[in-house]
This record gives C-alpha cells, sequence and structure tokens, in this order.
C-alpha cells in the first residue's frame, strides 16, 4: 500500500518570491547548473553537511594510500555503504534538471555527487566533478573496473562475508562498521597495484582537466545555478567566484547558508525537488 504524506513539503512564499525573481534573472539566457549532496538527500543517501548534522570527513587520500590497514578499514566499510548508492534511484530533483536539458533550458550539469543519479535520470550533458563510485581505479596502471566487479573481488578472497545494511552511511558510500584484521583486499587484476574507488577524496585534487573543462563550459554560459550545495569545498566554490567575478547571474536553491550566498543574485531556501521545477520548467 502506498503511504500518502498528509503533510507534503510546499514552498514558501518567500521561496516563491526569490523564484519570480529568479526566473526574471534567468529568462533567455544558457544555463551551467551546479549540484551538490542536497539533491541526492530525497533518494536516501545521505548529506554531510545536513542542517543538524555533525560535520564529518570521509578518510582522506594520503591514510588510504600510506597504510594497507586503512585501505581495509575503508573497502570493509565501502563493501556494505555501496549497496545504498547502488540501490538509489533518482528523485524530483534529478528528473527536473534531465527535463529542463531535454527543453534546453539548460546546457550543462556539473556535479559534486558521486552517485551517478542524474544519468540514470537522464541527463546527457554531466561532468562528474569528483568521480564516479560505480567505478574503482588501478593507482598504477590505470584500468578501471566496474565497482561490482570489486564486489565479486572482494567476495572471492572474504569467503561468507555478510553485509549489515543496519548502519549509517555517508554520501560517498563509507558506513559505521569495524573491519576485521582478517578481511582482505584485492590488489589490481591486471598489475597487483592499488585499486581505489575512481573518485576524488578529501585532500585528492579534481583533475586539471575536469575543472578546465568546467571552466570553459561556464565561459561560454550565461548563468550559474547552484543546487543542494553548501559551496564548503572549493572544488565547486571557484566556479561561483568565476561566476561572479565575469558578472555572470548566480541563483542558489539551497537549505540552509552557503558561502556563495553574499555574490547570488537570488537564494531560494526549499528543497531542491520542489524549487528546480518551477525555477527551470514551469
Amino acid at each position: 500500500m502506498t503511504t500518502i504524506d498528509p503533510n507534503p513539503p510546499t514552498l514558501s512564499e518567500a521561496a516563491r518570491f526569490g523564484l519570480d525573481y529568479a526566473r526574471q534573472q534567468l529568462a533567455g539566457k544558457s544555463i551551467l547548473v551546479l549540484t551538490g549532496a542536497g539533491v541526492s538527500t530525497e533518494s536516501g543517501i545521505p548529506d554531510y553537511r545536513g542542517e543538524g548534522k555533525t560535520e564529518r570527513h570521509p578518510m582522506t587520500f594520503d591514510v588510504f594510500m600510506g597504510s594497507v590497514d586503512a585501505r581495509r578499514r575503508y573497502w570493509a566499510r565501502s563493501y556494505v555503504g555501496w549497496s545504498v548508492i547502488a540501490n538509489a534511484k533518482p528523485n524530483g530533483s534529478h528528473f527536473a534538471l534531465a527535463q529542463a536539458e531535454s527543453l534546453g533550458r539548460i546546457a550543462h550539469i556539473v556535479t559534486q555527487n558521486v552517485d551517478s543519479l542524474h544519468q540514470q535520470a537522464g541527463s546527457k550533458k554531466v561532468t562528474d566533478l569528483h568521480g564516479r563510485l560505480d567505478q574503482v581505479i588501478c593507482m598504477s596502471c590505470q584500468l578501471v573496473l566496474p565497482r561490482l566487479q570489486m564486489d565479486h573481488l572482494i567476495e572471492e578472497l572474504n569467503i561468507g562475508i555478510r553485509k549489515d545494511l543496519n548502519v549509517e552511511f555517508t554520501p560517498d558510500g563509507d558506513a559505521e562498521v569495524e573491519a576485521s584484521s582478517n578481511f582482505q583486499i584485492p590488489d589490481c587484476p591486471s598489475c597487483s597495484g592499488v585499486l581505489k574507488p575512481d573518485v576524488v577524496f578529501f585532500g585528492e585534487s579534481v583533475p586539471s582537466s575536469r575543472v578546465l573543462a568546467t571552466m570553459a563550459e561556464l565561459e561560454r554560459l550565461d548563468a550559474l545555478v547552484v543546487a543542494g550545495s553548501s559551496l564548503t569545498v572549493n572544488s565547486g566554490m571557484r566556479f561561483a567566484r568565476a561566476a561572479s567575478k565575469q558578472g555572470k547571474p548566480i541563483v542558489i536553491v539551497n537549505i540552509g547558508p552557503t558561502r556563495a550566498d553574499d555574490i547570488a543574485v537570488a537564494k531560494i531556501e526549499a528543497p531542491t525537488s520542489l524549487a528546480l521545477e518551477e525555477l527551470l520548467i514551469a
């Protein structure tokens, strides 16, 4: 039986006023959309910095690469947590952006998320700024494996391993579980190198090619919409600064403050699943 929410979320008067003004500012303009974790929370993927949360950071790149024990801990946790990402489905935010692209209302999406939900919803022009969690890369020979194959390799080395899904998860598929000292991690099947999820870790730089390509997109387009991101990390904030420097309007859809609030022409405090359709399609 489908349960109907007796009090579905609605847009506040302030949000509607902001939307009306934002639509005026974006009218006739080509748009780059930057998305963050807030667009995926309604798909069951948590946000590191959601309202009322204690900010936490995942394992850093240096820790992962510098210790076999750290990699054992990471993969034991990721083996469980990945299931949440793998089973997540696009929500209204993703479908609104895909529809806006198909209608020609937006030109490109650059996402800080690693869940590939934009592509699953039908978006075609997407830059995965921080990579994709459904892929694993060898740090030596650069072989790329599907994440599902990594699971199979883990299961072959750890006979009888089980996934306890009754644990806390994070946006990058990490899970609050402890790794047994007996847990074995697979090496690259091609060169025996270190396997790492094909995502940008904390302390690791976004590949310059992605940054330059996104900056080029921003340069040729007329406006920036930020959706579901507080812009806490510089990988996203740099594009807001660039848009502001170029004199391009910035519209923000996010619950809670962002680092670009003072340079935005409009700030809409509302769930992205409600506001993006109103902003870009209605």
